[in-house]
């Protein structure tokens, strides 16, 4: 059947009061730029009354836009307290209460156009977008001044205004006076007690509710979760006479954020329906817990359920992938986020720059970089950081000029790139040159972060007196992650034993349970001969149940993550990686390749060193790309250990032999092998 479409409004008849008649029929932009069209023809329009309806109506988003209310403002015959709150409302419709505030201040000059009791709540509603506490306040005071101090709606919008500032004293205050407290106000309390940290406050006013919505029950659950007491966040949850998607996800959010991964997921999978915050805050509680694998598996799922990932879900994403290093997977995101149509001016750009850095394709973060049409400090920061991460220190540092000849000021964190970058290179002038502009120049005093990369550099280069000197002249007592970087340096170089007790002692000082360091120490013992002191360290090992983590080597290939141990033997290619393995060790041997065994910090025969050198877990690694990786395109594989001096050896020589490119990223930093060389030039 044919449906003909509605015929047009026809003209009123010319009153003012037949054409408000007709305007509160108004349904479409269509019928109201008709009849604004006619009152204009009609000079109906003239009139007050019908003029300022006309600007009420075209204030509505569903009726008409913001240009066209300015406009229209600007032609009324009158202007009054309607017409001004209509376009105030407006304003903080659209979160524009800035430009609210000043039609408000322009308000206050026009004569007969004072703020009433309508004006006040949308005023102050305003501020509260911005947390505008100085304004809101001396709106406050004019609410006492003109009289509408016992308004009940003014008395209720400044006890959500005080509530989202954070001033809950003046909230209270207020609060106390109102007579008739209503369930939206009581819940401005709640939730601005919760905010604040008040959990018990809120708990007393939640108690005193004499009736209650989803939105008080919701509250107290993300407060007690906030504060850490998960548990009694469960039991207010589970006495809720309703949940809603967003209790639900309080919930949820509230056991990622206290570390209860497994609980948060157990609740997840029996939600009865989930929102995109459902999904981020799985992915995020996972990223943020390191379990980097978990998070990429939600977002699979994410996917599968046809839920659109939004900005939080790519950004978590992202450094989840940036943790495990996987390129393949990080170039889908990419993908996905291009065909979203989503910025990368902003934080995703910094994300896409540190996720190809991390995952070893530094040539990709670059090319990356040089499409974003507007860079900002973020960008160049994370270029700085990842150039650094690569051993690529003068690249790093042309970029740092670069940033600061266009004007761009360096902070805190691109200074802690650039004395990375120092560090992966050896560059002691150049780190306590920067260490010194950083002070003098930009006038940012030194962070535990800033010491921690400057201390590195100095170990790194066997400086470990200075390293000693710097530490104990720090303004701040040193963590430990300080005292575990000299005693990493100390591993490496000669004679540093005193030194390596010294940062133990240290050490356990500051954290009794960090027996961790007992294996650097064990080590260093060994690698001097020491025996006796690595068995009487490796028994008080035992007996405190520390356990050294094994060696481990993984690589993405065809979207699986491919994991190798020392000596592995449970890959579905075992066969063919060991015949492999026994190729290259023929091939290292006719190019002159020399077993270190210094790097076997095991009593045993020579022999059994040998073959302990041949099956660590990058070798296993290379083997497997050897056999898989088309020809041209490089190896990459993540390893969770330092890599050690005969394996770094050893991937020289392979990459040269095999003619191919290997990178490596090991617990501290990347190296790319190419033609028997290693970007690291051997420092590292």
């Amino acid at each position: 059947m044919l449906t003909l479409p509605a015929p047009p409004i026809q003209a009123p008849p010319c009153s003012p009061e037949s054409q408000l008649a007709l305007l509160h029929l108004c349904k479409s932009p269509r019928d109201l730029h008709q009849l604004h069209a006619f009152s204009i023809k009609s000079g109906l329009f003239l009139s007050p009354s019908v003029s300022a309806r006309f600007l009420s109506l075209y204030s509505r988003p569903d009726l008409g836009t913001l240009s066209e209310s300015l406009c229209l403002f600007s032609h009324l015959p009158r202007t009054d307290s309607f017409s001004f709150n209509a376009l105030i409302k407006r304003y903080v419709a659209d979160h524009q209460p800035h430009l609210a505030l000043c039609l408000f201040r322009d308000m206050l000059s026009i004569p007969g156009a004072t703020p009433d009791g309508f004006t006040f709540p949308l005023i102050i509603k305003g501020c509260a977008q911005v947390d505008a506490v100085h304004e809101g306040r001396q709106i406050h005071a004019l609410v006492f001044k003109l009289g509408f101090a016992l308004d009940g709606f003014v008395q209720c919008s400044l006890v959500s205004f005080y509530s989202k500032c954070g001033d809950m004293w003046s909230a209270h205050q207020v609060f106390d006076r109102i007579r008739d407290k209503d369930l939206v106000t009581r819940n401005s309390m709640i939730d601005g007690y919760v905010k604040s940290g008040e959990i018990d406050i809120a708990k007393r006013l939640f108690d005193e509710m004499p009736e209650r919505d989803l939105f008080s029950w919701t509250s107290l659950v993300s407060g007690y979760s906030r504060c850490g007491k998960v548990e009694i966040a469960r039991e207010v949850f589970d006495l809720m006479p309703e949940k809603s998607v967003v209790s639900w996800n309080a919930m949820v959010d509230g056991y990622m954020k206290n570390g209860k991964v497994e609980a948060a997921r157990e609740l997840f999978d029996q939600m009865p329906e989930k929102n995109v915050v459902s999904w981020n805050s799985m992915i995020t509680g996972y990223e943020k817990a390191g379990f980097f694998k978990e998070a990429t598996e939600v977002y699979d799922e994410m996917l599968t359920e046809g839920v659109n990932p939004s900005f939080v879900t790519f950004v978590s994403v992202l450094s989840a992938v940036s943790g495990l290093a996987l390129l393949e997977r990080g170039r889908l995101i990419h993908e996905h986020i291009c065909r979203n149509g989503l910025s990368l001016n902003g934080v995703l750009g910094i994300c896409l720059i540190e996720m190809y850095s991390k995952c070893g394709s530094i040539e990709s973060a670059i090319s990356l970089f040089e499409e974003i049409s507007r860079k900002k400090l973020g960008h160049w920061t994370a270029m700085i950081v990842g150039l650094g991460l690569h051993g690529m220190a003068d690249s790093a540092f042309k970029f740092f000029s670069k940033m600061v000849r266009i004007g761009m000021k360096p902070n805190a964190i691109t200074f802690i790139g650039v004395l990375n970058a120092c560090s992966h290179a050896g560059m002691v002038d150049e780190g306590h040159w920067y260490f010194k502009l950083m002070r003098e120049r930009y006038e940012i005093e030194p962070t535990m972060e800033h010491y921690g990369c400057f201390i590195d550099l100095l170990c790194r280069v066997g400086n470990l007196d200075e390293a000693r000197d710097v530490i104990n002249e720090m303004p701040m007592r040193p963590n430990k992650v300080i005292w575990m970087t000299l005693l990493s340096g100390c591993r490496k170089h000669e004679n540093s034993i005193n030194i390596a007790e010294f940062a133990v002692q240290n050490i356990m000082e500051l954290d009794p349970g960090a027996t961790g360091c007992y294996v650097l120490l064990s080590n260093i013992y060994a690698a001097s001969g020491l025996w006796d002191n690595v068995s009487k360290l490796r028994q008080k090992m035992k007996e405190q149940g520390v356990r050294k983590d094994p060696g481990c080597s993984s690589m993405e290939f065809r979207g699986k993550v491919h994991e190798f141990l020392v000596a592995d033997r449970s890959h579905p290619q075992t066969e063919e990686i060991y015949n492999k393995l026994n190729e290259m060790g023929l091939l290292l041997r006719h190019a002159g390749y020399i077993p270190d065994k210094t790097q076997v910090l095991l009593c045993v025969n020579e022999k059994e060193k040998e073959t302990e050198l041949s099956l660590h877990s990058e070798r296993l690694a290379i083997a497997f790309g050897l056999i898989n990786i088309e020809q041209g395109r490089p190896i990459r594989i993540v390893k969770n250990l330092r890599v050690c001096n005969d394996c770094h050896n050893v991937t020289k020589l392979i990459s040269r032999i095999y003619d191919c490119e290997i990178v490596v990223r090991d617990n501290s930093r990347f190296h790319h092998f190419s033609n028997g060389k290693c970007s690291c030039m051997d420092f590292w």
